[in-house]
């Protein structure tokens, strides 16, 4: 379970926004031209941090795979966990597509949802969630497989996994109902 927000994604945000060049510092310095900027950068991170986490989440997917296979040695194992396994496998998939293809943390002009600046700390914490959660999926992925091979509780370690899948979801879709919100 994932219970703590920490000041790594806010600082992800300042090391991206507070990068700018001469350049970027001169165009900054045109009325209008500023907000625009800052925009695209928060757009820019917030796409950083969704990729990092995707890509993340598709090694543990990756590694899951690999567990699978390994019990799929013994056939009664295999049959005993599939469903199970594919739950997790299931619910993995849809984490991903999700964070994939959500709505970017600041919207533009022009776009369906327009995100003010007081809720981008609140999408924030969630996207702080999301790597905290990453990293607990991917420790239980790690559990499962060191379980599978030590003949260990296999069926704790998948039904934790699958525990820490659904917080990630649930969270996830909180994080959606913020942007439907501030529309």
């Amino acid at each position: 379970m994932v219970d703590k927000v920490n000041g790594d994604v806010l600082d992800f945000y300042t090391t991206i926004t507070g990068d700018s060049t001469g350049l970027g510092k001169l165009l900054e310095k045109v009325p209008g031209l500023s907000g625009y900027m800052e925009r695209g950068r928060r757009r820019d991170a917030d796409q950083l941090l969704r990729d990092t986490i995707t890509a993340r989440l598709n090694d543990v997917r990756l590694e899951l795979g690999t567990v699978s296979h390994d019990l799929a040695r013994d056939m009664a194992q295999a049959v005993e966990y599939a469903e199970d396994l594919g739950r997790a496998d299931t619910q993995l998939m849809g984490l991903l597509s999700k964070i994939k293809d959500a709505p970017q943390g600041y919207a533009g002009f022009f776009d369906a949802i327009k995100v003010k600046e007081e809720d981008l700390a609140r999408l924030y914490q969630f996207d702080e969630l999301m790597l905290n959660y990453t990293d607990q999926i991917s420790a239980d992925v790690s559990a499962l497989k060191k379980a599978v091979a030590d003949e260990g509780d296999i069926r704790g370690t998948i039904r934790d996994l699958n525990n820490d899948l659904r917080e990630a979801n649930q969270t996830f879709n909180s994080r959606q109902e913020v942007l439907n919100k501030v529309k």
